[in-house]
């Protein structure tokens, strides 16, 4: 498994990820996603909205406001519940979630050995002396205070006036915008259960203890579906979304060994939920969730609809009832998710004595498609039938034109963003005073290296097949250079 050391190094010089206020010393725990990395975050929303909305005929999407009436999160159970046990060290002042603080790496100055300092895994004792942390895992020297609760909503006022009749919330999670939406949807777009509604947008929660880069922030991105079922049925329905999101990841490109379920135990679950499963993905600090998938009863409705006075009902036409729905909730992060494609995709290698680095991104989540690269960038009609040929390729894929470097250098860069193909246009392409030009171009495969010479004409068509994969075809239709080009 890659260190995240080189995730972090990587995202920074190719423009995935930057720290957020990075020229005033940078804010904790906020991430601006660079050019690159925005383009790749999107194409994770994009698949995502694609597979779970646009391609069921049973979902609709919504967008629903950040700030909500304040009652929304009293009847969520938020303003109660939504709280982590909360730590602070006397001496360096650094602050801990007290449930989480044992998984913490300690600092301890071990009197067997005249005090030398060591880093020590959470959970585990000194070797030299048996000692087990006590004291602050940050300095190893302060006391800390007695748990307390902290709730992690982010508070703020709408209006003029800083009053507590104008306090409001930044929401915690996009859920509860559907739920409150639930009857608008309904009678809006009359449908019939069982029916989704699903949502991207942006969540905050004041954590603690945010870190592992993207993993856990404070302002984050959720891909989330509320799937609303008949009582009774929702155990099957529940079963049929964890399978469908499980087999989600893989068809994208994460290594089904590195992905795994974990059911909740009932002393975890949630205090709305009948059954959970985690999706988990073995980050570089461990396995972790990447997605919940939660069976959340009629808690939620029922709650608003006693908060709200509004009936959020169904009426079943087979049983001439009204019924409560019950709710099957996949929750995905945008942010964990664009973080797992990329640790995933990582690779390093060696080619002719030299290291590479490539990222081996599927082609519908890689930030740029196509790289159009002249050979020799001094040839004026070799760099204007590549710069025309970017042009015309932007039209359907995301395609960059580089001519900063040889063309062996060009090829180790877009491997390490993660390009699938590079199109070269040489002198053949173009022709000169010794032979006719062919208009043909070479592509080049990124994971393979193998290249194929194919007419500009037939370009776009092309293209076409190898982004569904069909490399294997257009290489028996145009015959596969398996030597790598002399500039690699």
């Amino acid at each position: 498994m890659v260190d995240m050391d080189k995730i972090v190094s990587l995202c920074k010089r190719r423009g995935f990820i930057f720290q957020s206020s990075e020229i005033y010393g940078g804010t904790g725990s906020c991430w601006d996603y660079g050019p690159l990395g925005v383009e790749l975050k999107n194409n994770v929303k994009r698949a995502w909205w694609r597979d779970t909305v646009q391609n069921r005929a049973d979902m609709v999407g919504l967008d629903a406001s950040i700030l909500m009436h304040p009652r929304v999160w009293k009847a969520s159970g938020h303003l109660d519940h939504f709280t982590d046990p909360m730590v602070d060290c006397r001496a360096c002042k650094k602050r801990f979630r007290s449930d989480k603080i044992d998984d913490e790496v300690w600092v301890h100055y071990c009197e067997a050995t005249k005090g030398n300092k060591f880093n020590i895994p959470g959970g585990e004792a000194c070797k030299h002396c048996g000692a087990k942390r006590t004291l602050c895992p940050a300095c190893g020297k302060g006391e800390l205070t007695e748990p307390r609760q902290f709730n992690l909503m982010f508070k703020t006022f709408m209006g003029p006036v800083e009053e507590e009749a104008a306090v409001t919330y930044l929401r915690p999670e996009t859920a509860q915008g559907i739920f409150v939406n639930f009857d608008n949807v309904l009678q809006s777009m009359r449908l019939k259960l069982p029916f989704g509604i699903a949502q991207i947008g942006k969540s905050f929660r004041n954590e603690i203890t945010p870190g592992n880069f993207t993993f856990r922030t404070r302002e984050f991105e959720q891909m989330e579906i509320e799937f609303f079922v008949i009582p009774g049925t929702d155990e099957e329905w529940h079963q049929r979304w964890i399978d469908e999101r499980f087999a989600w990841y893989p068809k994208y490109g994460i290594g089904k060994e590195n992905i795994r379920l974990r059911e909740h135990e009932k002393d975890e679950l949630a205090h709305y939920a009948k059954r959970t499963a985690d999706i988990e993905y073995l980050f570089p600090m461990g396995w972790s969730e990447l997605e919940g998938v939660a069976n959340r009863t009629d808690f939620d409705l029922k709650q608003h609809a006693q908060f709200s006075g509004k009936a959020l009902e169904y009426f079943d036409e087979e049983s001439k009832q009204k019924i409560v729905p019950y709710v099957i909730e996949p929750s995905a992060g945008a942010d964990r998710a664009t973080l797992a494609f990329l640790v995933d995709a990582y690779k390093e290698e060696e080619v002719r004595g030299e290291k590479r680095v490539v990222l081996n991104f599927h082609a519908e989540l890689a930030p740029i498609k196509i790289a159009v690269l002249p050979l020799l960038k001094k040839n004026d009609r070799i760099v204007e039938t590549a710069k025309q040929l970017s042009v015309d390729l932007r039209k359907r894929w995301h395609s960059v034109y580089d001519d900063t470097a040889s063309i062996g250098r060009l090829y180790r860069r877009q491997d390490e963003v993660g390009t699938p193909f590079c199109v070269t246009v040489d002198v053949q392409t173009v022709g000169d005073d010794k032979a006719a030009a062919d208009e043909n171009v070479t592509i080049r495969d990124r994971n393979t290296m193998e290249q194929v010479r194919v007419p500009m004409a037939l370009l776009p068509a092309v293209m076409e097949k190898l982004m569904a994969g069909q490399w294997s075809e257009v290489a028996r239709e145009s015959g596969v250079k398996r030597d790598q080009a002399q500039a690699e």
